[in-house]
């Protein structure tokens, strides 16, 4: 069977996005990586994509009046490229609500904490400096409300308070986040998940990794 076609989008590194697309390559993965999208012309994902013989495309936000026109726009360059599941890898730009309500349940963004603590930005350094000592990161479906989408998949690590580096909550938090939105992208491929009432229920079935 053909696999399902992903637009992922990003606004750097795109870290979360070369792991997707590493998983991707497995013959036995049911998404391939049709197109990436950066909201920065020079974002070094984009690089990486194209190395892969990926499509990239930049679509330098501040040429748009707003955050709409913006988004329809991104949105046309995804189904110009058959994209049925959108995923967020690092997208570092608030959509507006057309975009969510559009891909309705056919968006997925990868949080690097336990939802619904530590929402918005900076979440690992929230972490940090508030002492917890386990953190992680969120799989969800995106919605109108930031980082409140149904949550997916969570993955958790222990903080050694007083002894970890800010730079090393990063380096675990984003390990985690590689395998968490890979596997996200597989259960919602293989219609393993159905959202009831604002949850994500599961279906059984195989999950690799």
């Amino acid at each position: 069977m053909a696999k399902l076609k992903v637009g992922v989008l990003i606004s750097g590194r795109g870290s979360n996005m070369a792991a997707l697309i590493a998983a991707a390559k497995a013959a036995d993965y049911p998404a391939e990586v049709a197109v990436v999208v950066s909201n920065v012309a020079g974002a070094p994902g984009l690089k990486i994509a194209q190395d892969a013989g990926i499509a990239t495309v930049a679509i330098p936000h501040k040429g748009f009046p707003d955050r709409e026109t913006f988004d329809r726009a991104v949105s046309a360059e995804l189904e110009k490229h058959g994209v049925g599941l959108v995923a967020l890898a690092g997208f570092m730009r608030i959509q507006s609500p057309w975009f969510p309500a559009h891909w309705k349940d056919r968006i997925i963004n990868i949080h690097p904490s336990l939802l619904p603590y530590h929402p918005g930005s900076n979440a690992y350094k929230q972490a940090y400096e508030e002492g917890v000592r386990v953190s992680g990161c969120t799989a969800h479906f995106v919605t109108e409300q930031l980082d409140q989408g149904p949550v997916i998949l969570q993955d958790v690590f222990h903080i050694r308070v007083g002894e970890d580096t800010l730079d090393d909550i990063k380096a675990r938090g984003k390990e985690l986040e590689a395998k968490v939105l890979s596997q996200a992208v597989q259960l919602y491929v293989n219609d393993q998940l159905v959202v009831k009432d604002k949850k994500v229920i599961f279906r059984p079935g195989h999950l690799q990794g």
